[in-house]
């Protein structure tokens, strides 16, 4: 049985929280700091596993802002974060309240930039403020050389010296924030479809040779979403379709389990460098 731990002297968070292991992590690391935890989850989407960690946690559609704020509000959170994704798919199979369709009509371009901006207005309308989504997972953050798996080639750093400026001006775009490169060639550019896909497509391409991604952030981020993040799902992906390099934007990216992205570069000789 889940044990609350409630005490008003205690700092509550609000976590709306998508998929993932993003959601797990930082509830970890809040709990280390000793806040009380107030989940949104959504169904389809949280892991219900969560729930055995949190301190209240209820259940909502893809699109419910206004029960969302209410039931923050009701638990005395006057913080929130954004950690994990929704599925693409899910964005399209909205189940609006009143306050969703206010956004939805507030904005003239429907991206993740767009959308979490509004979100995170709304919040703050009923004295919630929106934290950086990397908040107590500092120590998580990508640094500037060679992190992981084997050391990379000279052949390796020019693509990525290439991948970087391309993909530096696709993410100002909005179209995505991850590129699949090879020998000079841009093979796969991430949109709508997710890194995974991206890093599928782009492997394909390159007959799984000498393949690398480059991911960054936008320019300006807002870290208070759509923080660029690489998993152990990510390694697992580009293993499976010969990516056998990855390029990070140091103090721009978050690494999520950590100890398994570092086993798992080093069984599939995958490298990881931050620039």
């Amino acid at each position: 049985m889940r044990l609350l731990r409630v005490s008003s002297g205690k700092r509550s968070i609000g976590v709306i929280a998508g998929n993932g292991i993003y959601p797990e992590t930082f509830v970890k690391a809040a709990r280390h700091e000793g806040i009380r935890i107030i989940v949104a989850a959504f169904k389809g989407e949280t892991k219900p596993e969560l729930e055995e960690m949190v301190d209240e946690i209820k259940w909502f559609r893809v699109g419910q802002l206004g029960g969302l704020i209410k039931f923050f509000r009701k638990k005395g959170a006057k913080e929130a974060i954004m950690v994990g994704q929704i599925a693409p798919r899910n964005l399209f199979d909205l189940w609006p309240d009143l306050r969703t369709l206010k956004v939805l009509h507030s904005v003239k371009e429907r991206n993740a930039e767009s959308l979490f901006g509004a979100i995170a207005n709304e919040l703050t309308k009923d004295g919630i403020t929106l934290l950086p989504a990397t908040t107590f997972l500092e120590d998580q953050m990508a640094t500037e050389g060679h992190l992981h798996g084997p050391a990379p080639s000279e052949r390796d750093l020019e693509d990525i010296h290439f991948g970087k400026k391309i993909v530096k001006q696709t993410s100002s775009l909005d179209i995505g924030q991850s590129i699949v490169v090879r020998r000079g060639t841009v093979l796969a550019v991430e949109a709508f479809e997710g890194t995974d896909e991206c890093i599928k497509r782009g492997g394909k391409l390159g007959n799984g040779k000498d393949v690398t991604l480059v991911k960054v952030s936008k320019p300006a981020q807002d870290m208070r979403f759509d923080v660029p993040v690489i998993g152990p799902k990510t390694i697992e992906s580009c293993q499976e379709a010969g990516v056998r390099t990855i390029a990070v934007e140091a103090g721009k990216t978050l690494f999520l389990g950590l100890d398994e992205i570092k086993s798992k570069c080093s069984e599939g000789k995958i490298t990881i460098f931050g620039f």
